[in-house]
């Protein structure tokens, strides 16, 4: 019934079952599954969260109840291995509900984790609304996608917290009819409307109108562009001078006098400089001591991520502001791996200057003259050659749905997938942190 989420479980780690693993002897093993991590939108087009799934060559369309087991511990596996905040957003984990009593979910973070459930042919509605239950007592949230005609779904309905249905695979009056009768319902609290799979702007529209609070998909890629929302910040031509300052050979004074040329400038550096996010010691009274302090390599890199705070981002500003703080922090925490012991930013200005283009609409070259950086940068951005290079190609097939290209460049680079999964979900609690800073 719901082909679109099919894609949605991944497969086993190719290493051995751990005590409490569903396997069945005889199984073959799988490899280590990539991890993606998909943005899910709130009403007002901000990012509110992720949809985490496993990236996979071949998709099981058939799976019984046991090999499902298997697909979902790979997937809650890999999110327990992190030792990160991953879900410093809302994560939407979907899952089986003939695998809600595995062990692996006893070891979920219980903040802000909702898992979208998918009725198993044979689920039986009292014990599935038990271990619904039990995960709110845990302090887990629970949502579970449409299946009218699974027999235990008109009690498991009444028990969630959100109700979530694929759009790819329904048609509009299914959708609409759902979201009038979850609306219409009497219950004890409000269920939240969960629409998956949008694949395009106008299917997004109509999920807005008929009340759907959280929406994930590929709308946002389709979404109209306004002309003055990225270019029309009258700080990114400031930003991006001191940005060639702090990078060049400008002595301090030459900067803080760039800097008193606009108060608001200061003022928004200082106040991002003293944040939580950057998690600084002491504070940070002016542009001289954040120099002494940081750096200029690392006020470089603060003032770069500052460049991608577009006011009143739509849609595509989102995914494009993510792309480019996931980026560079996944390139780093990877470098820290394959490059120990050399200097780490350069790796993320890399990360973060690969979406400069679609920032400020205009060729990467042209920018990149206007910024004093590194042949090793250069080199990566627009040769795709150097020693950075491999890391960027990994951060830029994360966010495509292209297991062989991420399988590929990652051997290139030498690093395992356990390796990439723990800096991906690293990166993305790191991007969802700056950016609560943000106006």
């Amino acid at each position: 019934m719901f082909n679109g989420l099919k894609t949605l479980f991944g497969k086993k780690p190719d290493t051995p079952a751990p005590p409490e693993s569903t396997g069945q002897p005889g199984r073959p093993a799988r490899d280590t599954p990539f991890l993606r991590r998909e943005a899910v939108f709130d009403r007002s087009n901000r990012l509110s969260g992720h949809l985490f799934r496993l990236q996979q060559s071949t998709v099981l369309a058939n799976a019984d109840d046991a090999e499902q087991r298997e697909l979902d511990q790979a997937l809650l596996d890999t999110l327990n291995a992190s030792r990160d905040a991953w879900n410093t957003t809302l994560a939407f984990i979907p899952l089986s509900s003939s695998s809600l009593d595995l062990p692996a979910v006893e070891r979920l973070k219980k903040a802000n984790i909702v898992l979208l459930i998918q009725l198993a042919p044979e689920a039986e509605a009292d014990m599935v609304c038990e271990a619904i239950d039990q995960l709110h007592v845990r302090g887990l949230q629970v949502g579970v996608f449409r299946q009218p005609k699974h027999r235990a779904f008109a009690k498991v309905i009444q028990r969630v917290d959100y109700a979530a249905i694929d759009i790819g695979g329904n048609e509009a009056n299914a959708v609409r009819d759902f979201s009038a009768a979850i609306r219409s319902g009497e219950r004890e609290h409000p269920i939240r409307l969960f629409a998956c799979n949008i694949d395009t702007f106008d299917d997004h529209l109509f999920c807005h109108q008929w009340h759907f609070e959280n929406f994930h998909g590929k709308f946002a890629e389709s979404a109209p562009r306004l002309d003055n929302v990225s270019s029309g910040d009258p700080h990114k031509a400031q930003l991006l001078n001191l940005l060639r300052l702090v990078q060049g050979d400008a002595e301090t004074a030459e900067i803080a006098a760039a800097m008193k040329q606009d108060p608001m400038l200061s003022f928004r550096i200082l106040r991002y400089l003293n944040s939580p996010a950057l998690g600084l010691t002491r504070q940070i009274d002016s542009l001289e001591q954040a120099l002494v302090i940081l750096g200029r390599q690392r006020l470089s890199r603060w003032v770069a991520v500052l460049l991608f705070s577009v006011r009143e981002p739509h849609l595509g500003d989102w995914l494009m502001i993510e792309n480019a703080l996931t980026r560079g922090r996944l390139m780093e925490v990877l470098g820290e791996q394959v490059m120990p012991g050399q200097p780490h930013d350069p790796l993320f200005l890399t990360g973060i200057f690969s979406c400069l283009d679609r920032l400020l609409r205009r060729p990467l070259a042209e920018t990149l003259n206007d910024i004093p950086i590194s042949t090793d940068i250069r080199q990566a951005l627009l040769e795709r050659s150097g020693p950075y290079a491999p890391l960027l190609a990994i951060a830029e097939a994360s966010e495509d749905f292209d297991p062989p290209r991420m399988e590929s460049t990652a051997r290139s680079a030498g690093i395992d997938p356990d390796s990439v999964n723990r800096a991906l979900l690293a990166a993305t609690a790191w991007a969802s942190e700056v950016t609560e800073y943000w106006e």
